[in-house]
């Protein structure tokens, strides 16, 4: 498994017209699913006049928390395509929401998935990717004199801090990269 997944660091936005049907597309970064239920009723809110909203979203570095959503459309022609655009990109942590207004003439299948696609592949264009790293949570608890021992293992792995507690029994929260907890944890049993 590896340590490492992509993600877009802020909300985009895309864009997709055809035969005077327009898409709207919206890509979110988010990490859970209520996250993702709220951006959707806000669209639902706001769009409130347009004819459907469709979206596609991933979750976690595995990637396999996912689901399509089609919003009345023929079955498979709009969130298929979007969540395509989300594999086919490698992304995770991310919502993209389509805002579909009729323009009146009827697209076809072929249609609607290429609409769907391209406007999902829109917003995805002008987000910006990034990746990140899987991260592991180390708890540690130790006594006062071992701070030196503690303090010199953080500075040479360079795990972040996420909190610390110094009294008689000190306690020391880190996060650090999946892939080198295991040494962390290692180096800080090794010190008992």
């Amino acid at each position: 498994m590896t340590d490492e997944f992509k993600t877009i660091a802020t909300t985009s936005e895309g864009y997709y017209t055809e035969k005077r049907s327009k898409f709207l597309a919206f890509a979110h970064h988010v990490q859970t699913t209520d996250e993702v239920k709220d951006i959707i009723a806000q669209y639902r809110k706001k769009y409130y006049d347009a004819r459907h909203v469709c979206y596609a979203y991933m979750l976690g570095a595995e990637r396999n928390d996912f689901r399509a959503n089609d919003d009345g459309e023929p079955s498979s022609t709009a969130g298929k395509p979007i969540l395509g655009q989300i594999n086919s990109n490698e992304l995770t942590d991310i919502l993209i929401v389509v805002v579909r207004y009729y323009g009146g003439v009827n697209l076809g299948t072929s249609g609607l998935i290429v609409a769907y696609r391209e406007a999902a592949a829109d917003a995805i264009s002008h987000a910006t990717i990034e990746t990140r790293q899987v991260e592991e949570i180390i708890k540690y608890t130790f006594a006062y004199p071992q701070m030196n021992d503690v303090m010199r293992i953080v500075k040479d792995m360079n795990p972040r801090i996420i909190s610390q507690t110094y009294d008689n029994t000190c306690e020391i929260v880190l996060s650090i990269r999946k892939s080198e907890a295991d040494l962390l944890r290692n180096k800080l049993e090794k010190l008992i």
